[in-house]
């Protein structure tokens, strides 16, 4: 354990009595609305999102990248950086890794994790930026691109991924290109989206029978005229071509202002294509802020359709859970922290949904009824549940603050050398 145990011990029984009156409220409120407390906080407990490597170490924009004390080195470092967010918060049992960022030598990660009680979540393939040593440049793009030798580079990038992923427990393969063009007539539309189907395909073909191929689509950048993968209609083709073990990933970043995003999830869901989401925030485009930071009445309502599906237990549906966001004037671990307790939160009140109400005021077309009936629940303050959850589990009643007192991030910064601020992008 990262952080010592009789620490978060010492730190839950100042909060423990002023909880537990809390829990029990909040306990008596839900009784009253036919709502046992426990069975909500046991499937809260059971929940988990995963966290990504590269969230622990400090992003940046284009222009600038500020890192702070304590940066983690490498990826030994990022697993520890992600044991202290799971250790308090219990809500992050595994880490998604990026290659090659966070390439070695698979049985030391397999190792590394296990002690500090990690498991990997889906690898992701990185072909939007040059790394040293490659042959061919992807500035003009990599699954897509004009050159076959470069399409085959790429291609085989992701076969490596999927076997770094066998080898440590790994199930899906997320692919997010940066392709696309900057200028009208830059590129083919057809013959540029045919070079990627063919792409994904060869990588498809040599998916394991138990795995997943994840596909995530943005709007814009780095390509801002137009991108291959560009909206959630181009990316349920895409897995509809591909097969059954195809699916599409949603960043809630990666949309236009105000597209309703809890209706694309719906989409996906009813024809069998959700395979997972990306959590953050944004204001005006692809943010990546913290997730519920701006607007986390759209997470609950993601999560709305999200539990009525598990109600409904639609077939297949089994999506995957990430945070992808980036942290530039906070410290990561307490950002990932919140962040994680934000999607739980939203988990559980959109529990709290009273689905048999809802459903007879949609059948009478009773408009106000209707949305009142979620504004009650996502009004509801779950705070007492998940901190009761946590605690039940082993972690932090208050993880920011017992993180704060642990002085994890004074310790590390003994023996991290600071980090150049040189240079903007994630690291």
């Amino acid at each position: 354990m990262m952080i010592d145990t009789s620490l978060i011990a010492e730190e839950n029984e100042a909060r423990a009595d002023h909880l537990r009156r809390d829990y029990d409220t909040l306990g008596e409120r839900l009784d009253r609305r036919g709502i046992a407390i426990d069975e909500i906080k046991r499937k809260v407990a059971a929940y988990g999102v995963a966290v990504p490597s590269w969230g622990v170490g400090t992003g940046g924009t284009r222009f600038a990248r500020f890192p702070g004390k304590g940066e983690p080195r490498n990826i030994f470092d990022k697993l520890e950086d992600c044991s202290v967010i799971q250790q308090l918060t219990r809500a992050t049992p595994n880490v998604s890794l990026h290659i090659p960022w966070d390439k070695a030598d698979p049985s030391e990660l397999k190792a590394r994790a296990g002690a500090l009680g990690l498991g990997f979540d889906a690898m992701n393939s990185n072909t939007f930026q040059d790394q040293d040593g490659q042959a061919h440049s992807y500035k003009f793009g990599s699954l897509s691109h004009t050159d076959a030798a470069t399409r085959r580079q790429a291609v085989e990038h992701n076969l490596e991924c999927i076997e770094i992923g066998k080898a440590i427990g790994s199930k899906a393969l997320t692919v997010w290109i940066g392709d696309g063009s900057n200028f009208p007539g830059q590129s083919h539309f057809a013959r540029q989206f045919d070079h990627y189907l063919k792409s994904a395909k060869e990588i498809y073909a040599n998916l394991p029978d138990d795995w997943r191929l994840l596909t995530e689509h943005k709007m814009y950048e780095p390509a801002f005229y137009s991108t291959v993968v560009q909206d959630w209609g181009s990316n349920y083709m895409i897995a509809q071509e591909l097969g059954p073990q195809a699916f599409c990933l949603v960043d809630l970043g990666h949309h236009a202002p105000n597209v309703n995003i809890e209706m694309i999830v719906s989409r996906l869901i009813q024809f069998g294509k959700l395979g997972g989401f990306h959590f953050n925030d944004s204001k005006y485009g692809d943010d990546d802020l913290d997730t519920g930071s701006i607007d986390p009445y759209r997470l609950f309502l993601v999560f709305n359709e999200l539990v009525d599906a598990e109600m409904r237990r639609v077939p297949g549906f089994n999506p995957a859970h990430m945070l992808d966001q980036s942290h530039n004037v906070t410290d990561p671990i307490e950002s990932l922290m919140v962040s994680a307790m934000e999607v739980q939160r939203a988990y559980a009140q959109a529990l709290l949904v009273d689905r048999d109400r809802l459903t007879e005021y949609q059948q009478d077309n009773d408009a106000l009824m209707a949305t009142t009936t979620l504004k009650a629940a996502f009004r509801t303050d779950v705070d007492p549940l998940l901190a009761m959850a946590r605690l039940d589990s082993g972690g932090a009643i208050d993880p920011v603050a017992t993180y704060r007192a642990s002085g994890y991030r004074q310790k590390v910064a003994q023996v991290r050398p600071d980090v150049s601020g040189a240079g903007g992008g994630i690291v």
